[in-house]
């Protein structure tokens, strides 16, 4: 079941009307129920993966807590080797699903090439929906039980909830169970405040699916379905408009499960923060899919030492990272180039930190002036969007074909109206333009004026004035063609 669809229109509303009607108690029960249901509408059987994921986890987290020894050591000793078997279980079921055909392919490729057989078969297995972000969800707790910063819950009906909430279920955000698991014990009131915030939120999000993202979608497809047509500066805008539909289409379903939260009583972290206006490739990440580079921070970068190792030693730990998170995304050799040059791309930052600033200082540059952070920006845009190509193209050949073709500057393309022959026709492609011009003024006065609260605390009538506007809006500009998928997050292949 896709947010963006008929069925979810009707189970929402059901399942928050049943939710307030309940007694507190037992709440949960029905959120449980309702959020399998909302799994098992994807693959019945898969929603036992997630529920072993579930069991395994809620077990080794109490026997972690509950492991005693007269010798500390012996105690530590035990308790890594609980925490060690949640850990090996857990990434096995997701290596087996998500990533035994890509190893198992490149072995075969490696072999081949020495004329030798490999013994193993490409198994014929679909990747379930959501399993790399249930699994992270399911693997967090577990290490903050170890850790020390949760206690391990006696309730295996709301720690299976913890999994498996429906609302960040498929596609995050990644929630930390001493955030979300304490929420499900409070007594939540129907609040009409918190009902319309949430509902605006769910708006926004369907905006930004079906009127930005879906459209942008069109010229991105035409371009890097056919890398070898295209030339210059179609490659450029197909790139640039790619950047901003997996911003769109990702945050999109964020803003979705945390209005659907939000409307419910619960409380999910943002993942977003304008990451389009960061100024240095660290600073994109503080701002992009923050719950999982968040994650990594806590449970791989910190555990192996951070900063407070060696330069060398610290350098190693960020390209782990980021190979990792490269490999997260996707089972293919374009996702880890991906997180490889995103790494790449801190170290660089890292080590000309000091000459930056000495440049700085030696031609009286001063790096808070609103040109520097425009040119601050647009660099790391460009560095962001190059990267992008690698995690769009499918292939590293399609990716390399499509590199060397941005380089040929046919400015001539700009006016010629080639543009309007990439998938949409003129209106619907300067309508694109449009909203991301929109998107970004809109980001730019948010960060200063809170719009957002602006209009919360307007008159009922100009609100709903607006809110009807939006709805409009999008039944007439929302993009319906003929290759509409309402199921096509794009993180849901991840």
């Amino acid at each position: 079941m896709s947010f963006i669809s008929l069925s979810y229109l009707l189970f929402f509303p059901a399942i928050s009307l049943i939710y307030f009607l309940l007694p507190h108690k037992i709440r949960w029960i029905l959120l449980l129920l309702g959020s399998y249901f909302f799994y098992m509408c994807w693959n019945v059987n898969y929603a036992m993966l997630m529920f072993l994921s579930t069991v395994i986890t809620f077990v080794s987290g109490l026997l972690i807590q509950r492991t005693k020894n007269e010798n500390p050591i012996v105690a530590k000793r035990q308790k890594r080797i609980y925490l060690w078997l949640s850990l090996i279980s857990n990434l096995s079921i997701l290596f087996f699903f998500k990533y035994f055909n890509f190893v198992n392919t490149t072995f075969l490729d490696l072999f081949s090439k020495f004329h030798m057989e490999w013994g193993f078969e490409n198994i014929n297995i679909l990747l379930p929906v959501g399993i790399s972000f249930y699994t992270f969800q399911a693997l967090s707790y577990s290490l903050d039980v170890y850790y020390g910063k949760t206690k391990a819950t006696h309730h295996f009906g709301k720690y299976a909830l913890f999994v498996s909430f429906f609302p960040q279920l498929v596609a995050g955000p990644i929630e930390r169970s001493w955030h979300l698991l304490p929420q499900f014990n409070k007594v939540v009131k129907f609040d009409y405040d918190r009902v319309k915030r949430g509902l605006s939120l769910i708006l926004w999000g369907i905006f930004k699916k079906v009127v930005i993202a879906d459209r942008l979608a069109v010229v991105v497809n035409t371009v890097y379905g056919n890398p070898e047509k295209y030339y210059g500066f179609e490659v450029i805008i197909a790139t640039i408009f790619f950047a901003f539909q997996i911003y769109c289409d990702f945050s999109a379903y964020t803003d979705i499960a945390r209005g659907s939260a939000r409307v419910l009583g619960f409380d999910l972290m943002k993942n977003f923060r304008r990451p389009y206006f960061a100024t240095s490739i660290p600073d994109f990440w503080r701002r992009w899919h923050i719950s999982l580079t968040t994650w990594f921070r806590d449970y791989v970068y910190i555990p192996l030492g951070g900063n407070r190792v060696s330069t060398a030693k610290w350098y190693v730990n960020i390209m782990i990272v980021f190979l990792i998170s490269g490999l997260w995304h996707g089972a293919a050799w374009t996702f880890i180039i991906w997180g490889v040059l995103h790494g790449f791309f801190q170290l660089i930052d890292i080590y000309t930190k000091n000459i930056r600033g000495k440049f700085n200082l030696f031609f009286g540059i001063n790096s808070e002036k609103i040109d520097v952070k425009i040119f601050k920006v647009l660099w790391t845009f460009f560095l962001v969007c190059f990267a992008w190509v690698f995690f769009r193209a499918g292939t590293l050949d399609n990716a390399v074909n499509l590199i060397q073709h941005a380089t040929y500057l046919n400015f001539w393309k700009i006016t010629d109206g080639s543009f309007y022959n990439l998938g949409l026709d003129s209106k619907d492609f300067n309508l694109s333009l449009l909203l991301i011009l929109m998107l970004l003024f809109f980001w730019s006065f948010e960060r200063k004026f809170k719009i957002t609260e602006k209009i919360y605390k307007q008159h009922v009538i100009t609100r709903y004035i607006l809110y009807t506007s939006v709805i409009i809006f999008i039944l007439i500009f929302g993009y319906y063609g003929p290759q509409y998928d309402p199921s096509n997050f794009i993180y849901f292949q991840f």
